[in-house]
């Protein structure tokens, strides 16, 4: 095991940053060795005769620090590098990657805390990953939506809705003038609304209504279904995708590696549970962010600012500029409204979508006066229906 205080081969390591806290009796130094020796070649106290200095110059990780820096203190920031070597990037990409950076470590009685805070990967790791297929520019080329936000819908209710109904919602939302729908995480295949009963039906309407929209239908599943059924929208006519992140990232990635011309959509409800920073393990989240845009998708509820989810503007700010480099598209959403729309344009800029649930189809009017708000908000049109929003969720200005 090696201590750096010079720079370590970055084309031979990838490397994690942790917050780390320890308990008592033990201090950075320690911690920081049984992460290294645990996440790479062993046991982190018991050593064997098969870890010969051969093995450890090749596959043990390295500590981004000088030794004596680290002893005596009880919490701080840790970098560890990762051999590139120990991981087939082909094959087990993203997964494997969070089972070295975020695995074994948490059963060690050392830590009382270890958060990811960030990842740097070499070049030549990212190009194991497709990246966006579309991503933010896609978005504004196959809508033909420049220099303001996308209008976006989500379905509700989440589920109990038949065909039929979704439907005649979806038709209101098109005229009503949104750019994107997109299907919550809640209504993947029920009995009473699945796939193979809606995706053609959709997507005939999508295809031909005059305007171009993206439509994601939620595919949430496990592994060996997902890809099956990205395939079975885009063969019935769909162009687009929506996965919770309990689908987890690898999915993501196997559906991007299929190359399929259909957008990508990243749901985080449920992200907490992993990057709440009051959690004592977990990742933070703009690492998710960051690795959501390597493994390829398109668009992404990054989070709000302004809603009943409200989230503090210089860290949604840090996670915008994340995703923008690169070049996914984000969503602001959780309480997003027509009032909002506005202060959220001159605070991040214009490479967003506005993605409603309730203040659209909870208008005083419906559905469709709902998406017309949002259409006039954006545009800055502000007709009838505007007016009738901002009465009554009020104008942040």
């Amino acid at each position: 095991m090696k201590f750096f205080n010079s720079q370590p081969d970055k084309e031979r390591y990838f490397f994690a940053t942790y917050e780390i806290e320890v308990n008592c009796g033990f201090d950075l130094r320690k911690a920081s060795w049984e992460l290294a020796i645990g996440q790479s070649v062993g046991n982190p106290n018991v050593r064997n005769k098969w870890e010969n200095d051969e093995l450890f110059e090749q596959s043990s990780c390295i500590i981004c620090h000088e030794e004596e820096s680290l002893s005596g203190i009880i919490k701080g920031l840790v970098t560890i590098g990762f051999p590139v070597i120990n991981t087939d990037w082909s094959h087990d990409s993203v997964t494997h990657l969070l089972c070295q950076v975020m695995g074994g470590q948490v059963d060690i009685g050392t830590f009382k805390k270890c958060r990811l805070i960030k990842l740097d990967l070499p070049k030549k790791v990212e190009e194991f990953f497709a990246g966006p297929k579309y991503g933010i520019n896609g978005f504004r080329k196959f809508t033909g939506i420049y220099h303001k936000p996308f209008s976006g819908a989500i379905v509700k209710p989440k589920t109990g809705i038949s065909p039929a109904t979704l439907l005649q919602m979806v038709k209101e939302l098109v005229d009503g003038g949104v750019d994107f729908i997109k299907e919550d995480e809640i209504l993947s295949n029920p009995i009473f609304c699945k796939l193979e009963d809606r995706v053609e039906l959709i997507s005939n309407y999508i295809n031909n209504c005059g305007r171009k929209i993206v439509y994601c239908f939620c595919i949430n599943g496990d592994h060996d279904v997902i890809a099956n059924r990205a395939n079975f929208v885009y063969q019935n006519g769909g162009n687009g995708i929506h996965l919770n992140i309990w689908s987890g990232l690898g999915g993501y990635k196997a559906i991007r590696n299929l190359d399929l011309p259909i957008f990508i959509h990243f749901q985080k409800s449920g992200d907490r549970v992993l990057t709440d920073p009051n959690n004592n393990f977990g990742i933070d989240w703009n690492v998710i962010c960051d690795l959501a845009g390597l493994i390829g998708v398109d668009s992404i509820h990054a989070g709000m600012w302004g809603g009943y989810l409200n989230e503090d503007e210089k860290k949604l700010r840090a996670t915008l500029d994340i995703l923008k480099n690169r070049n996914v598209c984000p969503a602001l959403s959780c309480g997003m409204h027509p009032g909002l729309v506005n202060k959220n344009k001159q605070l991040f800029g214009s490479d967003f979508i506005a993605n409603v649930g309730g203040a659209i189809h909870g208008h005083p009017d419906g559905t469709l006066s709902g998406a017309k708000a949002m259409r006039q908000a954006i545009d800055e049109s502000f007709g009838i229906e505007y007016k009738k929003a901002i009465d009554k969720w009020g104008l942040i200005t």
